[in-house]
Order: C-alpha cells, then sequence, then structure tokens
C-alpha cells in the first residue's frame, strides 16, 4: 500500500468523539477506520434507516439498510445498502447506477482506484466492476476476485443447468472459470479457488476433473498430473509459472506446473511468492497435529499444536512472519521465532518496506493495542486498527479508540519498548 503521501509528523490527534453526536442516531454500529487514519466511519440508524456516519458526519442518502462498510485501499468508504427490496453498492455515499438483486463480497484493485462485487440477479450470478455488471451472468458463481491492477475480475461458475438428481450430468462435468463473464470452454465436475496473474492476464483454479480427482487448470487447460486433493495455486512472479499445493499418495507437496518440487508434509497449504519471486512459503504440518512455516522447503522448527494462519512476507522476501495458536492464546512468528507475548487474538503481520520491523495489532484481556517487534505500545483501547509503517520504516500509525474516543498517533519505532 503506498503510504507516502499520507501524514507523518509524529504525535496525536483525536479524530472523533464517538459520544459528541451520539443524540443524533438511534445507535451506531461497528466503527471502520481509513487506511491512513484520517476518517473514522461507522453504519447508523436515524430514525428507523440507515446511513453511514463518517467522521461524525451522516451520508446524505439513506436506505432499508447498510452492511458491509469498510474503506478501499484509496480511502473511499464503500457499503451494500437494501432499497425497495434491491440492493445497491454505494461508494462514498453515492450508489452505483445499477441496482441487483443482491450484492456482497466488494473486491479492490492493489491501488483501490477499481472496485467490483460479487451479484445476483433474477436468479443468476456474477460480478460488477465499477458498477458495471458482466454483460453474462450463471447460475451460480463463487471464489470472486479481482487482479491487482483492476483489468480483469473472475469467478468459478456453473456454465451448464443442471436437473434434479441429474447426476449423470454433474458428472461430466457443469463448472468452469468465467474472465470479465466470458467462460472457459472446459467444464469440470467442480471448480474452487481462482487466482488471476497480477496484471488479469492469466487465470489458474483449482478443479475436479472426476468424482476422485484434483489438479489445477491454467487458462482452461488442466495439467496432466492427477492428484488426491489441491488447494489455490499462485504464479511465480518470475515467470508465470503456476505453484500449488497438492496431495499425493496421502501426503501433501507443493508442485509447480504439475510437477512435484517439495518434500511432502502432513498438510501443506497457503503458498506465497516474495514479490520478486525469489523465495516460496507456505503453512506446513511436518507431524500429524503440529503446524510450522516452511520457507523454500525449509520447515521453522517452532510448532503449534491448535493452528498457523496469516503467513506474510516481508517485501524483499528476506524475512516471513506468521500467527501460532496453542492453547487458546495466540504467538507472533518472525524468521521462526516467537515474540514473548502470548495474546488473546492477533492479526496479520505488517512489514515495514525495508522489513526491518514488523507490526501486529493484538488484544489482551479485552483491550486492544499495537505491538512492533515484540514491544506493545503503551496505550490500549477498546478498538485499535491495523497498523502502518512510514515509508522509512521509523515512524508506525497506530489508529486507537480509547475511552470512546478515536485517536490518530503517529509513534516513533523506538518508543515500543
Amino acid at each position: 500500500m503506498e503510504t507516502s503521501g499520507w501524514n507523518w509528523e509524529p504525535g496525536e490527534r483525536l479524530v472523533a468523539d464517538l459520544g459528541a453526536n451520539k443524540d443524533k442516531y438511534e445507535w451506531v454500529e461497528e466503527p471502520q477506520v481509513s487506511p491512513d487514519g484520517e476518517t473514522y466511519a461507522a453504519v447508523a440508524n436515524v430514525q428507523g434507516e440507515f446511513t453511514a456516519c463518517v467522521n461524525d458526519e451522516a451520508w446524505e442518502n439513506t436506505f432499508e439498510r447498510v452492511w458491509n462498510l469498510g474503506f478501499a485501499p484509496d480511502g473511499r468508504l464503500t457499503a451494500c445498502a437494501s432499497e425497495m427490496g434491491e440492493w445497491k453498492f454505494v461508494v462514498d455515499g453515492e450508489p452505483w447506477e445499477d441496482s441487483f438483486g443482491y450484492v456482497w463480497e466488494p473486491q479492490f484493485s492493489a491501488d483501490g482506484a477499481v472496485i467490483a462485487a460479487a451479484i445476483q440477479n433474477d436468479g443468476s450470478y456474477g460480478m460488477a466492476v465499477d458498477g458495471t455488471p458482466w454483460e453474462t451472468l450463471y447460475e451460480n458463481a463463487t471464489a470472486f476476485t479481482l487482479s491487482a491492477d483492476g483489468a480483469h475480475s473472475a469467478a468459478a461458475v456453473q456454465a451448464k443447468e443442471l436437473g434434479q438428481a441429474d447426476i449423470k450430468r454433474y458428472q461430466e462435468g457443469l463448472y468452469t472459470v468465467a474472465i470479465d463473464g466470458e467462460a472457459w470452454e472446459t467444464l469440470f465436475t467442480n471448480v474452487f479457488g481462482v487466482t488471476l496473474s497480477p496484471d488479469g492476464s492469466r487465470a489458474a483454479a483449482e478443479v475436479r476433473t472426476n468424482l476422485y480427482d484434483f489438479t489445477v487448470a491454467v487458462d482452461g487447460t488442466p495439467w496432466a498430473a492427477r492428484f488426491q486433493g489441491v488447494w489455490k495455486p499462485v504464479f511465480d512472479p518470475r515467470n508465470g509459472s503456476i505453484v500449488a499445493p497438492v496431495r499425493q499418495g496421502g501426503k501433501w507437496s507443493l508442485a509447480r506446473d504439475g510437477h512435484l518440487i517439495w518434500s511432502q508434509y502432513v498438510q501443506c497449504w497457503h503458498a506465497a511468492f516474495s514479490a520478486d519471486g525469489a523465495r516460496l512459503a507456505a503453512i506446513v504440518s511436518p507431524q500429524f497435529g503440529r503446524w510450522t512455516v516452511a520457507v523454500d522447503d525449509k520447515p521453522w522448527g517452532l510448532t503449534f499444536g491448535e493452528m498457523v494462519t496469516d503467513l506474510t512476507l516481508s517485501a524483499d522476501g528476506a524475512r516471513a512472519a506468521a500467527l501460532g495458536k496453542d492453547g487458546g492464546k495466540w504467538a507472533v512468528m518472525v524468521d521462526g521465532k516467537a515474540w514473548a507475548g502470548r495474546y488473546d487474538m492477533a492479526w496479520a503481520p505488517v512489514f515495514s518496506a525495508d522489513g526491518a520491523h514488523v507490526a501486529v495489532k493484538v488484544e489482551k484481556g479485552g483491550k486492544y493495542t499495537v505491538a512492533v517487534d515484540g514491544k506493545e505500545y503503551s496505550r490500549a483501547g477498546e478498538a485499535c486498527f491495523d497498523p502502518a509503517f512510514s515509508p522509512d520504516g521509523s515512524l508506525v500509525l497506530v489508529k486507537m479508540i480509547e475511552n470512546g474516543k478515536y485517536h490518530r498517533r503517529v509513534v516513533p519505532v523506538a518508543d515500543f519498548k
């Protein structure tokens, strides 16, 4: 996320007093905060109708219901809203021109300039991009995705009708991938996770070729190899080859273009490349009931019994972080070592641009704060939001609701002691 244009002057600013205008609304729902921390928003009920209050000022438009309120990466506020039995997608208080039978699952380009959403119209499903629906909608659609540059959208779709109990037709294949509404010609028994290349020009997906065999399909062509299971594929940024977790002989590994490239594990999933493609990591289970991270097929020695999640790589790929859970408590792992603190909850790690520092939003004893490199911020509140680093990595943006007031604080990393 581009942060160079944000205000990085160290200090604290009160953005909103959540109780100052409480008499204006019947009630206010869970708050949201923009990536740059400048804007606070929440769904609000005004005399039985719904809207959003933004830094204590309500949108002019009201609706029968507003939900899924959130900010795009560029700071625009979006929501799904119902009106007269139809659903609209709303951006900064203004609905898209078209209404839908239902709208959900917002998708954003990396810079937030392009916004897409899943839609349903008259029992048919697809996507709308910046308000324009696909020309072709389908009987079913799942696994909605938007390319990082916003140029293309995709989903797993049901491309043929299925009569009741028509098992034969189901086995012959009903599902495929649609790119910008145009379906691949090849049909599969099932299609699951769909991945677009960064520029959206290519697509890959987990597919089931019959009742028993799984593989990965790339631009409509399945790998020749068949497996007992697959997980969501990823594109290698260097050469566009496809890597996916696969199950063979009861064990899991990573395969590139259909050929195994890693050792076998009890489980292997959530594969991720560094931005330059030089490093490849995944969450693995080296032994039954224990979880960790492997980087370039080398598992960390530290394992957890409940789960490992939120694998994150630094921009240069030199470092990796993830969350591990044991005994109902969460730990933050960085480069195979856990921070000393244990938390009731923790959120996805965030690296500074140079990879030198890691920040995590955490919860302990009902209070929320930010920890940097294992050291917690000196203050905690009733809510906290995802942290961010300044471009040079020396400052941390802490967005916190404390005693009913939302504060935006820019804190030197050195203050985390």
